[in-house]
């Protein structure tokens, strides 16, 4: 039976379990030895993180071949119009590939969202807004890129779900295990 942890992963964690020096790791929350990333997260992002112990599996979670669908909230700056949200949706050239189309709508900050530690800076002259977008790649920085690349550069950035699974219940530093 393979073993999953889902874990909220904080702003400023690295991916990882081995220390860098600089940042927390996975070490520091997850004390369960053999379990590894399914995937990545960049240290300025927040959310679900997959680990596993089960290669297989690992490797059906990360690879875009699986086309797992992997949800984001992007708190971005400015408001994106219908333009905006259409350009994501239709696929975005960002120099090196042009992205698959995505999902793509404004929502309102998500319920219960907890604090991030440092906050994002807020200018009082420039509204900020949520889109929630749902890629099947995954490429380095994708979503970041995509948000400035249409004009709204992202400010914070959490992801929600990896295919069926979700952070629902799960507060930021917080992992639970589940059986498959």
């Amino acid at each position: 039976m393979s073993r999953i942890i889902l874990f909220n992963k904080p702003y400023g964690v690295i991916s990882q379990f081995s220390a860098d020096g600089k940042h927390a790791t996975l070490k520091d929350y997850i004390p369960i030895p053999g379990v590894y990333p399914a995937g990545r997260l960049d240290t300025d992002s927040e959310g679900l993180l997959i680990l596993t112990d089960d290669g297989a599996l690992q490797h059906r979670i990360s690879h875009p071949r699986h086309k797992l669908a992997k949800t984001y909230w992007a708190q971005v700056e400015g408001i994106p119009d219908d333009s905006a949200l259409n350009q994501l949706r239709k696929g975005v050239d960002l120099g090196d590939f042009v992205t698959k189309p995505a999902k793509a709508r404004l929502i309102d900050e998500p319920p219960g969202l907890w604090q991030r530690d440092p906050p994002i800076r807020f200018r009082q002259s420039i509204p900020t807004a949520w889109i929630e977008l749902t890629i099947w790649e995954g490429k380095n920085r994708q979503v970041r890129r995509m948000t400035a690349k249409v004009g709204f550069p992202t400010l914070r950035l959490i992801r929600a779900s990896i295919g069926d699974w979700t952070l629902d219940g799960l507060v930021t530093g917080q992992w639970r295990e589940i059986l498959l």
